[in-house]
């Protein structure tokens, strides 16, 4: 999933060098929702990884 956000970034960042102003907003909106989905599942696998007992990583 933070392969998918880091693409979207990339796309946002070159749309908005040749000047596509909709494609770069709406690449960089999709690209923060993928990041901050990726860091609460992130955390959610740490909890659930110290619950069980395991030291985290």
């Amino acid at each position: 999933m933070l392969g998918w956000a880091l693409t979207f970034l990339v796309i946002a960042l070159i749309a908005a060098a040749l000047g596509f102003g909709g494609i770069a907003g709406t690449s960089a909106g999709i690209a923060q929702i993928l990041f901050f989905i990726f860091i609460i599942l992130f955390v959610i696998s740490l909890v659930v990884r110290a619950l069980r007992g395991k030291p985290p990583i």
